[in-house]
């Protein structure tokens, strides 16, 4: 596989998914930890809705939709926040590995999504 493809290449599509659902739930399990139920939903139901509404319009790492029209710097630092506020999240609520092997697990993707950095920066 040429690295030119693999930001979406499709094992990396669903690995990205995976640390999306992980930020999801490190951010309701905080809100439980540190809130209570009302928070383990609103928090994760917050940064889905953050991560699904700022897109750059033909992401192709995406649908290609853009309901809030986003350049891609603003995009990488949104998705960079979303996920290292996750990691933190799980720091914070007493899970220090978790946290940190979410942060490795992100950087992996993001090592093997150079060309889609490159594609952002872009735009």
């Amino acid at each position: 596989m040429r690295p030119s493809v693999m930001g979406s290449h499709p094992v990396n599509l669903a690995f990205r998914f995976l640390l999306e659902l992980a930020a999801l739930g490190a951010a309701g399990y905080w809100g439980y930890f540190r809130y209570g139920w009302w928070a383990a939903l609103v928090f994760p139901v917050a940064l889905a809705f953050l991560w699904g509404t700022f897109a750059v319009p033909g992401d192709p790492s995406r649908s290609g939709k853009a309901p809030v029209k986003t350049p891609g710097a603003i995009r990488l630092l949104l998705e960079l926040g979303i996920f290292s506020l996750a990691a933190w999240m799980l720091w914070d609520a007493g899970n220090p590995g978790s946290g940190i092997g979410l942060l490795l697990a992100v950087l992996l993707h993001y090592g093997l999504s150079l060309d889609r950095i490159r594609w952002l920066l872009a735009r």
